[in-house]
């Protein structure tokens, strides 16, 4: 288990979680931040940190966003276990999915 972040993230990234995660296991793309789930040890400490109310444990993600918990995983098929934000920094793309998606927060 683990906990993923969701589509509020898109164009956001508060980035207080990366502050918060004891582990460096919140990775940065360019629209969305991403949890490496081999890496996450599901302390909770990014939760609560969160001001957009989009990380959640992978049992609680609301169906609306359920294949996010996949999005996340894949996002590292690449990468593998980088062994720490701080260590890699930014990544230069986001999955296919985040990517495909229109501009959030703009109306």
């Amino acid at each position: 288990m683990t906990f993923v972040i969701a589509q509020p993230c898109v164009d956001v990234k508060d980035r207080a979680c990366i502050d918060e995660c004891p582990l460096d296991c919140i990775y940065e793309g360019p629209r969305m931040l991403y949890i490496q789930p081999e890496e996450c040890t599901d302390c909770g400490a990014c939760e609560p940190v969160c001001p957009v109310e989009a990380i959640w444990f992978e049992d609680d993600v609301p169906e609306q966003w359920q294949h996010f918990t996949a999005v996340n995983a894949e996002f590292f098929d690449d990468l593998g276990a980088p062994g720490g934000h701080t260590k890699l920094g930014p990544i230069a793309h986001d999955h296919p999915t985040v990517a495909a998606l229109p501009a959030q927060g703009t109306e």
